[in-house]
């Protein structure tokens, strides 16, 4: 028996997937449904969802759509930045870290107009509905979640469609049939999953790419640009200051120009699979190598090890959807405890796909060119101490060394 729900909140896009959702939702469970709508900067327009939950039957003063994309930069991934969080050594977290402010919104919506339930569009072989979901639970810990993807029966491509046009919604083109791939896409990157990209031995095809020009066809000249930053934080391209969120954009419109931030990868979904997907982040790459630029001249060398001993499990609990866990609030303090003095100016050069740091300045900068360099220090370090440095680190050493040349 289907569990009773007076009203639900529905993370929706307006595409086919959530478009039959919301009308499931309105049939199996006869609720009241409430739509959510987040731009984070995914360059889609926005007012034909309004109009088609509108046709749905949906009051509008139920319809939300909510401009993140501030939020999105400033709150989510900039402290993600500041870690130079990766998962598995390359994955920029463009989808994950979305999710737990679309939960956040979602359930401050709940509140405001008394749902007691919450509805996703995620399937259940993914990580979303993991990250969804203990976003949910973590903000309101009794709330009722409804996943249609692990209710019903609409299990393929087709059955969506067929019962969508049963019910007259409308289907758009590119997703008639078989689709050749699944998007997601915000202000920090786009992904493509499905079809052909599931054989991971053949190559993305080049219309796959929607971000970036095809690094081959880049400008054959360099672009050298000039990032400065703020206690971690970047706040200005070329000397200009911008917004968080204006930021990304420009730094996307440069990435996107020069070819810069695919990933093609085989990764580990949390739910025990592996999945290749391919991955366009130009800002976010441009971003964490000038960060990782600011940082070599500003961190102390054992806060910098340290920090990047943390990041591998600071950034799989993002992927794995732990935004809201103690232990990345825990991480997050450390993290940000470090960023105090990374202040100053990266120069870049971007060229065909690459993004190189050439040049680094700080007011903060703990590099001593009077004590590293190669011509005379007039005594600002003494070669001598170094054998005594040497000797005492070796002291085990030569002991083992000992014991085993008596066999021992």
């Amino acid at each position: 028996m289907t569990e009773k729900v007076k009203r639900v909140v529905l993370a929706y896009s307006g595409g086919l997937d959530t478009s039959v959702i919301l009308k499931w939702l309105q049939e199996h469970y006869g609720c009241e449904v409430v739509t959510f709508t987040a731009d984070l900067g995914q360059g889609e327009e926005l007012e034909p969802a309004r109009k088609k939950a509108e046709i749905m039957g949906i009051k509008p003063e139920h319809i939300f759509m909510d401009d993140l994309r501030e939020e999105f930069v400033r709150d989510f991934v900039f402290p993600m930045m500041r870690a130079n969080a990766l998962y598995e050594g390359q994955y920029l977290l463009g989808t994950s870290i979305a999710r737990p402010l679309i939960a956040k919104r979602q359930i401050e919506i709940a509140r405001q107009v008394g749902a007691d339930a919450v509805a996703h569009g995620a399937t259940g072989k993914g990580n979303d509905q993991i990250r969804f979901e203990l976003g949910y639970y973590a903000l309101a810990p009794d709330i009722k979640v409804i996943a249609p993807w692990r209710e019903w029966d609409l299990n393929s491509r087709s059955k969506l469609i067929a019962y969508a046009e049963s019910r007259q919604i409308a289907v758009p083109k590119d997703k008639r049939g078989e689709s050749p791939f699944s998007v997601d896409s915000n202000l920090l990157h786009t992904s493509s999953e499905g079809k052909i990209l599931e054989d991971p031995w053949q190559e993305v095809p080049d219309y796959v790419y929607s971000r970036t020009v095809n690094p081959e066809d880049a400008p054959n000249t360099p672009e050298i640009i000039t990032i400065d930053f703020e206690r971690g934080d970047a706040i200005a391209i070329n000397g200009e200051a911008l917004s968080p969120a204006e930021l990304l954009t420009k730094l996307n419109e440069l990435g996107r120009k020069h070819g810069i931030g695919r990933l093609d990868l085989v990764e580990n979904r949390y739910i025990g699979m592996k999945s290749r997907g391919m991955y366009e982040t130009p800002g976010g790459t441009i971003l964490i190598q000038a960060h990782r630029g600011i940082e070599q001249l500003t961190l102390d060398g054992g806060a910098m090890h340290l920090k990047d001993e943390l990041m591998p499990r600071y950034a799989e609990l993002i992927y794995n959807g732990f935004w809201y866990s103690p232990e990345r609030e825990m991480l997050q303090a450390a993290i940000d405890h470090s960023q105090a003095r990374v202040s100053g100016t990266v120069r870049l050069k971007l060229y065909k796909g690459s993004v190189n740091v050439i040049g680094r300045k700080s007011p903060n900068s703990l590099y001593s060119e009077k004590v590293v360099t190669f011509e005379d220090d007039a005594g600002a370090y003494n070669q001598q101490d170094a054998a005594g440095f040497i000797k005492l680190n070796a002291l085990r050493l030569r002991l083992l060394g000992e014991r085993n040349a008596k066999g021992l």
